[in-house]
């Protein structure tokens, strides 16, 4: 969710009071609903008003009250950049605003996938309906987590990866927050204590916040890394750093396979139960 954020936060200025004058769909695999024909007719001449992000989907609003939401998956990667600009591989949709300036989506893999909707359509498509709170929602309380999960038998690290709870977490932040809390990632959710759950409510927002202030780059960065370079690993604390020494005390980083991914832990701030 973080790097997503940062997204939304440099492509919004650059979106904002444009007409779409045309679009170019190069691969209709992207185009979830409606078919890629009535997606093109439907957003053309449309005028973008703002964006919001909700868990790890973008939406564009435009002036009419009709929406076009995204979702960039793994790889998918979205630029403002002048029509002139050379065409990246995977190149799968070009959008030509007013001024001269295009809204071009790449994505190697092909999973990322884009949704019309009309202003009266309800989405039921998408997902969004189905996620739960926003990691920095005030709501988000060790009273609340501890009501969702406390009796729930599988391990942390995988139940903060549960959208209908927590919308937008993923690898790389339940393993920063897990550090950050002192909780071991295999630690079952009923074996988790008040103070457990206090320090997971208090890390959770901390770290997300972190996760975007340390992300944050200019629109000029941003295209020069063609949006793969959004994300700032260099600042991560745990993730990804197996073998090396933990930042805090010194012990060397582990990792361990969990629910098909991998977490990285520090064995000694993070003491298995």
């Amino acid at each position: 969710m973080p790097e997503v954020e940062v997204i939304k936060r440099i492509l919004e200025p650059q979106t904002t009071g444009n007409l779409i004058e045309t679009l170019e769909i190069l691969n209709n695999q992207i185009i979830a609903y409606p078919d890629a024909e009535i997606f093109t007719k439907m957003i053309t001449g449309q005028t973008i008003i703002n964006m919001s992000r909700r868990g790890k989907f973008l939406t564009i609003h435009f002036k009419s009250g009709d929406k076009l939401v995204l979702h960039l998956r793994m790889t998918g990667q979205l630029l403002v950049m002048p029509k002139d600009t050379p065409m990246e591989k995977h190149t799968h949709l070009l959008i030509y605003l007013e001024g001269g300036n295009q809204l071009r989506y790449i994505d190697v893999r092909r999973f990322g996938r884009f949704w019309f909707f009309k202003k009266d359509e309800i989405d039921v498509l998408t997902g969004q309906d189905k996620l739960g709170l926003e990691p920095l929602d005030k709501n988000l309380t060790s009273h609340f987590l501890k009501g969702k999960l406390g009796k729930r038998k599988k391990a942390i690290k995988d139940m903060l990866h549960d959208q209908s709870i927590i919308a937008g977490i993923g690898n790389i932040y339940s393993d920063e927050i897990l550090y950050a809390a002192g909780i071991y990632p295999e630690t079952k959710c009923t074996a988790m204590d008040d103070e457990e759950w206090g320090r997971l409510a208090k890390q959770i927002p901390e770290v997300i916040a972190w996760g975007i202030n340390t992300n944050e780059m200019t629109p000029e960065e941003y295209l020069e890394g063609r949006g793969k370079e959004y994300r700032n690993i260099s600042h991560l604390r745990v993730y990804g750093r197996a073998a090396q020494l933990c930042l805090v005390c010194q012990t060397v980083i582990e990792k361990i396979s969990l629910g098909g991914r991998s977490s990285c832990y520090c064995p000694e701030c993070q003491r298995k139960k």
